[in-house]
């Protein structure tokens, strides 16, 4: 496991920046590859892993839900919609 890696799911970390995202799944990138930094010639596909991870985490983080968290409200509906109208 990469240590340097930290928890982004909520309680543990209540802010989640695109910016911690982003440095996790470099720094899981990174691990899997060997590479802390790759060659000209891997450059396009090291980012297009980093950013498929990072996507990859964003849409886990969304997605979980954490025991006793306060789940959000529902959004309102809106005039005329509902009801059967």
């Amino acid at each position: 496991m990469c240590r340097s890696i930290r928890t982004l799911r909520p309680p543990a970390t209540p802010d989640v920046t695109d910016e911690d995202i982003r440095a996790a799944a470099l720094q899981y990138v990174r691990k899997v590859s060997g590479f802390r930094a790759p060659a000209a010639h891997n450059r396009a596909v090291f980012e297009q892993a980093v950013g498929a991870v990072a996507a990859a985490t964003q849409e886990l983080l969304d997605g979980l839900r954490v025991r006793g968290a306060a789940t959000p409200p529902a959004p309102a509906r809106g005039a005329g919609q509902g009801r059967g109208k």
